[in-house]
């Protein structure tokens, strides 16, 4: 084997070594990515069943349940058009209550319902977590003086 020929096979086995770590680093933040929606993309975007996302909205008034457990809790997350059926078992954040904002993350099941595994609330009365902000902006639906949607929630003619 030349010099020549030795050389070119080092540097053929250099990128093949850096393809591979990029096809593994690749593959590990892939892994870790949470994509997030809010209601009206995950029903207009068909989002895909048993994969980890995060949803946002806000907190139909009228539709928190509690179970007989006394841990699992049922309600809808609505961004004014569409709403989200969530299931939750734990410990809700303090702040958690209807008409408020909220992040949960899980995977929608199935049937529709999403299966949270967190759920996150916002922490005053201004606040709104921005991904939640931006999807109600884009549909000109959040009020930036109190942080809410107009009242009534998501109607019967925008499902």
């Amino acid at each position: 084997m030349t010099r020549k020929h030795k050389r070119l096979a080092w540097i053929g086995g250099g990128v093949a070594l850096l393809a591979l770590a990029t096809a593994f680093t690749l593959s590990a933040l892939r892994d870790n990515l949470v994509f997030f929606y809010s209601p009206s993309e995950l029903y207009a975007q068909n989002a895909p069943h048993g994969k980890l996302m995060r949803i946002g909205g806000l907190v139909e008034d009228g539709s928190v349940q509690r179970e007989a457990d006394g841990k699992t809790v049922d309600f809808q997350v609505s961004d004014g058009r569409d709403s989200v059926p969530v299931k939750y078992t734990g410990d809700l954040p303090d702040l958690f209550r209807e008409g408020q904002g909220v992040v949960c993350e899980g995977v929608l099941q199935g049937d529709g319902v999403f299966r949270a595994s967190n759920v996150l609330a916002k922490h005053d009365a201004r606040y709104m977590p921005p991904e939640v902000a931006d999807a109600l902006k884009k549909q000109g639906l959040w009020r930036p003086d109190d942080g809410s949607m107009p009242a009534g929630g998501a109607t019967d003619e925008a499902k």
